[in-house]
């Protein structure tokens, strides 16, 4: 007789166990991600007419298990990808263009990718001449925030998509596509004042999130962009364009100024600002010790410094990618972009303040 409960009493036990089990597994924070070409996952494949686009090899040579194109800008992985890792993902959340009308509704929705390469914070960067739509601008990034918020508000409430956003992380690599139209247009307009109106237009960009009810915000400052193969071509050493790094210095001590600001001004607005040129300079002045053997040339490419033209199923390319810093001849390898996020989630005020990344997920 006592063998009848048998059977029900492992299975009370086995669902117990799946309890705590369930219990004891970290939630992980929803991701959006928005910004450029350095977080953009395979947004530009469905822009029909756009030429912003990396589907196609040697771009994905080395991504994970499945070597194939996906639209990343790299070899591999980028670093919106090596931080959703961080943060307990696989890889980055899907792009926002490639979801269907019910993928919000699924119980493991946690997060969307918006970045598109060529984009900026400017309206006008990275688009075409021809009335084709080439990049989506930050600002049609942010209405795609905002669609994302009122479907999830129909499907949960107000009061629950609320705290769902408040608890979202939300990360931002953008600026460089603006510093390199302004730089190479030869414009009149003087440094000081361009660099006022682009921090404007970030200021207003983050409020509209904010405004949407976003709380975290993860900024990836314009790194060492005098330094990418692309740049260093201009230059008859071959070093650096200084001029080009000085626009993004500039930048991130506005950036730096107008985050703090937004911190004091807005309540429960929180931050952590990655200093992408201190990161990239360390590296680049002392490579060896993070496996860096080549930190002035592409990877992928052709010409000096392989760096005369894109990354296309023609080019030249490396065979050693890992110990490459450049990827092409703008964007960083996936041995880089990993690197770059190990750091933004762990490094020290020197290369990421007030706190890292890691931090922001628990305030």
């Amino acid at each position: 007789m006592a063998t009848k409960w048998v059977l029900p009493l492992i299975l009370s036990l086995f669902i117990a166990a799946l309890s705590l089990a369930a219990a004891a597994k970290p939630v992980l924070p929803p991701v959006f991600i928005l910004g450029d070409s350095t977080a953009d996952i395979g947004t530009n494949n469905y822009l029909p007419g756009s030429t912003a686009r990396a589907d196609f090899p040697h771009n994905g040579i080395d991504f994970p298990n499945s070597p194939r194109a996906t639209g990343r800008f790299s070899n591999g992985l980028n670093s919106a990808d090596f931080l959703a890792r961080h943060f307990g993902y696989k890889r980055s959340p899907r792009p926002f263009l490639s979801l269907s009308a019910t993928s919000l509704q699924k119980k493991k929705f946690r997060g969307i990718n918006f970045a598109s390469g060529g984009s900026g914070l400017f309206d006008l960067t990275g688009q075409s001449l021809n009335n084709q739509k080439n990049v989506v601008p930050l600002t049609e990034q942010i209405q795609q925030f905002s669609s994302v918020k009122n479907s999830l508000t129909a499907l949960m409430g107000a009061a629950a998509t609320k705290k769902f956003l408040s608890k979202s992380l939300i990360f931002i690599s953008i600026g460089s596509n603006d510093l390199f139209r302004y730089y190479h247009s030869n414009s009149s307009t003087p440094k000081e004042k361009f660099l006022s109106s682009l921090l404007f237009a970030y200021e207003n960009h983050l409020k509209n999130l904010y405004n949407l009810g976003a709380r975290k915000f993860g900024i990836i400052s314009v790194a060492p962009i005098g330094c990418c193969p692309s740049q260093r071509i201009f230059n008859a050493t071959g070093g650096c364009l200084e001029e080009l790094n000085d626009h993004a210095v500039a930048f991130h001590s506005k950036l730096d100024s107008l985050l703090c600001k937004l911190s004091t001004d807005y309540e429960g607005f929180k931050y952590s600002l990655g200093n992408s040129y201190e990161m990239t300079m360390n590296v680049i002045q002392n490579p060896l010790p993070f496996n860096f053997t080549q930190v002035e040339a592409a990877c992928c490419g052709a010409g000096k410094l392989n760096a005369e033209s894109y990354c296309t199923p023609n080019a030249n390319l490396c065979s050693n990618r890992d110990q490459y810093l450049f990827w092409d001849v703008f964007h960083p390898s996936q041995a880089a972009s990993k690197l770059a996020a190990v750091t933004l989630y762990y490094g020290g005020p020197e290369y990421v303040s007030p706190i890292n990344f890691a931090q922001l997920a628990e305030a």
